[in-house]
């Protein structure tokens, strides 16, 4: 995984509520037992229209946010099945953060092990992102991990909470494995000095 500390993008703005897995990733595309794929299915109910055709009005399609690497989405994203394959696809097309008031409590675990930061703020503040990316839709903001501040154009940040484990493993770039791998030493020398 990518090292996650300090990120500045644009933001796609999602606004509805209760975005379910099944709509992240529908189920047909979870054929795969790895992530190869997936970001061909990546909100493809929405993505296209009835003749097949991309839909330009959705929010991943437009030019503006290519390359955008950060998602505002509305209330309780992630909702539904348990489905890992939701935020494989999202950092897949490149998403590293999504900015939401809540996420389903599997969701968020399945993200944040798969180097995906899930930033929950309050509703005046969750408010203000849309209403400033619908006045400027190319509308940048910054993630600081290891403060763990979000910080908009106009220079207020707030702040975001974390668990410290997952935390350190994004910052690090590592998942858990990773993370017991990369104290190996520490492990061995612990062994050693007690006898195991």
């Amino acid at each position: 995984m990518q090292p996650f500390t300090k990120l500045t993008s644009k933001v796609i703005p999602l606004s509805q509520n209760n975005i379910d897995t099944d709509q992240i990733i529908p189920a047909r595309y979870l054929k795969v037992t790895d992530k190869n794929g997936l970001v061909e299915g990546l909100f493809s109910g929405w993505s296209y229209l009835e003749d097949g055709e991309l839909d330009p009005d959705f929010p991943l399609n437009k030019e503006v946010y290519q390359g955008a690497q950060i998602l505002a989405a509305g209330d309780n994203f992630g909702c539904g099945s348990s489905r890992e394959h939701a935020p494989w696809a999202l950092v897949g097309w490149g998403i590293r953060a999504v900015i939401s008031t809540s996420f389903a409590d599997i969701f968020r675990n399945n993200a944040l092990k798969n180097g995906l930061l899930t930033v929950v703020v309050d509703s005046q503040v969750h408010s203000k992102i849309f209403e400033m990316t619908a006045a400027t839709p190319d509308l940048q903001v910054t993630i600081d991990l290891p403060s763990q501040t979000l910080t908009m154009p106009d220079g207020a940040s707030y702040t975001f909470p974390i668990d410290p484990f997952s935390k350190t493993c994004l910052v690090e770039g590592v998942d858990q494995m990773g993370y017991l791998l990369k104290r190996e030493p520490l492990i061995e020398n612990y062994e050693q000095v007690n006898g195991l």
